[in-house]
């Protein structure tokens, strides 16, 4: 199996540095808009008094939670645990699915459900995300001219649809400008808050652990309420593992750690002086406050700017993570464009891409400020970096061997932290983190649904497709003989133990069979990329001589199945294979779901499932099948 990119030693590694800034820290990079103003926030529930100690003790805790998160965690940790170079909770899933990794059954299936609902988590943050991000931004319009505040919704409604319009272009060309961009907003950021900092100096004493201490331990309702908006400080933690196969670990360290963590934490120091300097008037806008007069303006559309980036890099995951859920069997087949030659990765989900952009608006017309989601946009933060924390170490234990008492250590230190963070959330349910635990709970209802579903289907046509080899056996002692049309027929079916319907219906009924028959596997590997010389395996089904073959095809999950390409590999292994593509017919058994009374699920979740295979993209595309020799035979399964 292979991996991907390329080692970061390579000559390239200065460009996949500054392209790591324009993806992966979009998100992060833009929390400082938001989150003093949130944890300061006079219409919170809970507010935080502005008195000196409070100021040093908020900017502690969020120095000391995003330097034990991001760059601990992460950054030193997390990244290290890869799938063949490729990273993210459902990586994690597929490396404790593999059998030859430690660990009972039982324990890996409750891991894989853990990450399941990790994986629903990061949709729903792919929801908040843009509106919170955008809403943020424009805001800042409202210090340039007050009168424009009417005008901050309908500015972010219109930013967002022409976001999401522009998803089907790809990013390719828009790319490049990432990067640079991303490194002018840092030094923005980073100037802004040494500009702050000057001003009131005293506040770098906010470095020291002891005042993260002495709030928690000294006032701990008041800090434990805003522990619910300092997690916003690691908003896109997450994002740095789940990029790790675009740019590999040594550039997102490299960044993280020049340019991405000073920047930040200068940008908080300054606004943590500028509140000590001015208490009352800071609170407002601490972020935008900080920027001189002259250039507010530019610094609007500059955070503007980089906040769209932001939401490209999660709606750009939200597409990855829908793509890996496909392979690994928790959603149908959905129709997936490549929007780019050189990149892979870069990929357009059409369903995604306008259920996402629909969802967005409703948030941003129903909330109405940044404010008000900031208090929804923690709980899908906690909830994902707790679910990693807990498979990383079970992965750590059972594929590093790491000595048991060092795993607990150190999952009872992270998790210690993460769930003081989880628990203040929970205080937001009323008040708007409901809203992405209902979306996660719907996302992985569907999820869960759909392996399941698959699951009965998939042993009912097992009982209605019969075995294969005695299929063939029956075809090669045929008397008179099966007559045998010229050319090459393609069956495309789940695997080799069972019949193709498209077949089986072409036998009994045309009393027919192509002179040469494939059938045609799809297997998806818990890989991200499959080497070339290990893409297919022939099987001749016990006969090398009646022109029928299995064709066992292997795709890493982050690859899409291209069938005629398969065939002119195969056609170069199997002297059973000498038809040419113009030859060359596809057949295709497709399946008509209706819901029965029968056991394995609850009446509404048959429903839900049959609902959801609606959504199936075409295979004909999907498999890049030519329509014009491609047959579509069907027939019928109740579940």
């Amino acid at each position: 199996m292979s991996t991907h990119p390329e080692s970061t030693r390579s000559p390239a590694r200065a460009a996949l540095t500054v392209g790591a800034l324009g993806v992966v820290f979009g998100d992060i990079g833009t929390s400082p808009i938001y989150t003093i103003q949130t944890v300061f926030n006079p219409d919170d529930p809970h507010p935080v008094d502005t008195v000196t100690d409070h100021v040093y003790g908020v900017v502690s805790l969020i120095f000391w939670s995003v330097t034990i998160i991001v760059t601990i965690k992460y950054v030193l940790l997390v990244l290290r645990a890869d799938n063949d170079g490729e990273g993210g909770v459902l990586s994690l899933i597929t490396l404790i699915r593999r059998r030859a990794f430690g660990g009972s059954a039982r324990t890996k299936m409750a891991l894989a459900a853990l990450g399941i609902f990790g994986a629903s988590l990061f949709f729903g943050d792919s929801i908040i995300t843009p509106a919170i991000s955008v809403l943020s931004a424009v805001e800042g319009i409202k210090l340039v001219e007050p009168s424009f505040s009417p005008y901050v919704v309908p500015i972010t409604a219109i930013i967002i649809v022409l976001l999401f319009a522009a998803q089907r272009f790809g990013t390719e060309r828009v790319g490049r400008l990432f990067g640079p961009v991303m490194i002018l907003w840092f030094t923005a950021i980073g100037a802004c808050g040494i500009g702050g900092i000057v001003r009131e100096p005293r506040v770098l004493e906010a470095l020291l652990p002891t005042h993260a201490v002495e709030f928690l331990v000294g006032d701990f309702t008041t800090a434990f309420f805003a522990l619910a908006a300092v997690v916003l400080a690691v908003t896109g933690a997450e994002a740095l593992y789940a990029d790790l196969g675009h740019f590999g670990r040594g550039p997102i360290a490299r960044a993280w750690l020049l340019l991405v963590f000073p920047a930040c934490i200068l940008s908080y120091l300054g606004q943590g002086a500028l509140i000590i300097d001015d208490p009352k008037g800071a609170i407002a806008s601490p972020f935008f406050l900080l920027v001189p007069d002259p250039l507010l303006v530019p610094m609007v559309v500059l955070a503007t700017v980089a906040t769209v980036i932001a939401s490209q890099a999660v709606i750009t995951g939200a597409f990855s993570v829908a793509r890996q859920a496909v392979q690994l069997g928790y959603l149908p087949r959905l129709r997936i464009t490549h929007t780019s030659a050189e990149q892979q990765g870069q990929i357009y989900v059409p369903w995604i891409n306008w259920v996402l952009m629909f969802s967005v608006l409703i948030l941003v017309l129903a909330f109405e400020s940044s404010a008000a989601l900031a208090y929804a946009y923690g709980m899908t933060v906690t909830g994902t970096i707790t679910i990693t924390t807990i498979l990383f170490f079970y992965v750590a234990r059972q594929r590093w061997g790491t000595p048991l008492w060092l795993v607990v250590l150190g999952a009872t230190a992270f998790l210690s932290v993460e769930l003081l963070f989880l628990a203040a959330n929970l205080t937001k349910i009323a008040h708007g983190a409901w809203l992405p635990l209902l979306i996660s709970i719907a996302v992985f209802t569907v999820l869960t649904t759909w392996q399941r579903g698959r699951e009965l289907v998939t042993r009912q046509r097992e009982d209605d497709e019969g075995s294969l080899r005695e299929f063939v056996e029956r075809i090669h002692d045929a008397e008179p003989p099966l007559p045998r049309s010229p050319g090459t027929a393609v069956f495309l079916n789940r695997g080799k133990n069972t019949t193709p319907l498209a077949m089986r219906a072409n036998v009994e009924h045309n009393r027919i069979l192509h002179e040469h028959v494939v059938i045609l596997s799809i297997e998806t590997m818990p890989v991200p990329y499959v080497d070339h010389d290990e893409r297919i395996e022939i099987d001749d089904l016990g006969y090398a001589d009646d022109g029928v073959v299995h064709v066992n095809a292997r795709y890493g999950y982050m690859e899409t199945p291209d069938v005629p390409a398969l065939l002119l590999l195969a056609k170069q292994s199997s002297p059973e294979l000498t038809a040419e593509p113009e030859d060359t017919s596809y057949f295709l058994s497709t399946i008509e779901l209706r819901v029965g009374d029968g056991p394995g699920m609850p009446r509404w979740r048959k429903q839900l499932f049959v609902s959801t295979s609606t959504i199936t993209a075409d295979a004909a595309d999907y498999f890049n099948l030519p329509r014009d020799r491609t047959v579509i035979m069907g027939s019928q399964i109740i579940v």
